[in-house]
């Protein structure tokens, strides 16, 4: 699973300065991280509703649909930060073995 986001961490970085013309992310990119954070926040709605809607009607593709928009969204975010996907599957990787209430209460303040 991590080879997929590897990938698209690799590509994200390449196209962080192509030209906005011809790259999606590359226009996120140029526009800055306040449109790269807007595009989250819409992704995190669209997810939101999509699995209120599922709870409904039993059908979970739009809820995969756009968990894939918000997390590649995230992956633009934090490839503008100078940062890749590798960088969350340790801090994931960090947390195993540790109960929530744990980790959070771990968090320096």
């Amino acid at each position: 699973m991590s080879d997929v986001l590897q990938q698209l961490g690799d590509i994200l970085a390449e196209r962080r300065d192509a030209d906005p013309d011809t790259s999606y992310v590359a226009q996120l990119h140029h526009k800055g991280l306040n449109k790269i954070l807007e595009k989250i926040g819409e992704e995190a709605t669209e997810a939101i509703i999509a699995a209120k809607d599922a709870e409904r009607s039993g059908d979970v593709s739009d809820v995969v649909y756009e968990t894939a928009d918000l997390w590649f969204h995230s992956l633009v975010a934090l490839s503008h930060l100078g940062q890749s996907p590798q960088a969350v599957i340790d801090e994931l990787a960090r947390r195993f073995g540790m109960s929530g209430i744990e980790e959070k209460a771990s968090r320096q303040k």
